[in-house]
């Protein structure tokens, strides 16, 4: 019998989220799971990591027979730790999610879930961010369990190429109701964002983050369009942030 792939699963909404108790199960069975996970919300922290204070982590058990860490730090620090100090060898799959909530277009700069993902990628480890379009707690996670199934067996049984994790969004609908799988580029869209000022009791002024997404991207080949048209999407995400294409426009500048 082939050896059962080892699976590390993170996520952003912290340990005990719907999401990710969904995605455990679905993980169990491929392989061999072992979490580690923030012990508390790290939404939108994007790949911060701890390095003004100290980490913790905690043996845990919530369900299942899955080894489980709670960790005090970052999603990026989850990762982290899972690969020097926890597992005995490297994973031969990262997971992150599932997240209550679009990671799609421009969120993934913003997003905890896609940066655990992404840094399990910069470790040389094939990872998957998975997000569900339904920000409620107790969003009903079961319609994505058969796709989330099918992109995690075939990243196992093709891998990634070098330096891409896969961003993967699914659409708050039915099973029945989703077309199918698309391969897509992100969209280009952003936020337009208004800060809600208010005064508190002492007098001192603070702020709510608050604003509206704007796609601004009419291409039938995004995740925007997948999504608004009933697919899931499937964004290869790289880490290499180098704009290769202005390389050789900004070398005919006199810099000498």
């Amino acid at each position: 019998m082939s050896k059962r792939p080892l699976i590390l699963v993170t996520n952003d909404d912290g340990i005990t989220a719907p999401g990710i108790r969904a995605l455990i199960s679905v993980m169990n069975t491929i392989g061999d799971v072992v979490v580690v996970a923030p012990d508390s919300p790290q939404s939108g922290m994007g790949h911060a990591i701890t390095v003004n204070s100290t980490l913790h982590i905690e043996k845990v058990s919530i369900d299942g027979k899955q080894t489980e860490y709670s960790c005090s730090g970052t999603p990026a620090d989850c990762v982290k730790l899972a690969v020097r100090e926890i597992l005995d060898r490297t994973p031969d799959l990262c997971v992150s999610g599932i997240n209550h909530g679009s990671n799609s277009s421009i969120n993934v700069i913003y997003s905890g879930t896609m940066s655990a993902a992404l840094e399990a990628g910069i470790e040389g480890i094939p990872a998957i961010g998975f997000s569900l379009l339904d920000y409620n707690w107790n969003a009903n996670f079961e319609h994505c369990k058969s796709f989330i199934k099918t992109i995690t067996k075939q990243v196992l049984a093709h891998g990634l190429p070098d330096g891409v994790v896969l961003n993967v969004n699914l659409p708050n609908l039915d099973r029945k109701d989703v077309k199918g799988i698309k391969i897509c580029r992100q969209a280009r869209a952003n936020w337009v964002e208004e800060f809600d000022k208010r005064t508190n009791p002492m007098g001192r002024d603070y702020y709510w983050l608050a604003g509206k997404f704007v796609n601004m991207d009419n291409g039938e080949d995004t995740d925007e369009w997948a999504l608004e048209h009933g697919y899931v999407s499937v964004v290869p995400v790289q880490f290499d942030l180098t704009a290769h294409h202005a390389i050789q426009k900004l070398n005919t500048w006199k810099l000498n």
